[in-house]
């Protein structure tokens, strides 16, 4: 028989550094989650991702008591301040350009983010990230 869904929440935590303080702990602690088991599995499965990068994730919580978790990849906007050795976006985006990335970047964040975006192939995927920089004050040049 299948488990019973108690629920699901989002959280969004850096990659290899999950630890029972807030806000971790408590979110998972009042929905009666094993906290130190879920940072265990949670560091394991990002080792490999840069560390302190912010993974959204999806946990799926049991009436058991157990959960599952699904790790997406760092956020599009994360991913092109890195590119352009920003600290954050712009303030007024339409009227700022803070910083600049290149095509080749932008495909490859694309590539990175293929799994998560709603797109088809990596060039609707490009404009949806191209998207993200010009809203973020960041110019693409080729």
């Amino acid at each position: 028989m299948a488990k019973k869904v108690a629920g699901t929440m989002k959280l969004q935590v850096p990659a290899g550094q999950a630890n029972p303080s807030p806000p971790v702990g408590p979110a998972l602690g009042q929905r009666g989650i094993n906290i130190m088991e879920f940072c265990k599995a949670f560091n394991a499965k990002t080792q490999d991702l840069e560390p302190g990068a912010p993974c959204p994730t999806i946990i799926t919580y049991f009436q058991d008591k157990s959960f599952s978790m699904d790790i997406k990849t760092p956020p599009a906007s994360y991913l092109l301040k890195k590119a352009a050795k920003l600290k954050s976006g712009a303030n007024t985006p339409s009227r700022e350009v803070v910083g600049t990335v290149t095509t080749k970047q932008v495909r490859e964040i694309a590539e990175a983010k293929m799994k998560d975006l709603s797109a088809n192939d990596v060039e609707q995927a490009m404009k949806i990230i191209l998207g993200s920089a010009r809203s973020m004050g960041i110019e693409v040049k080729g």
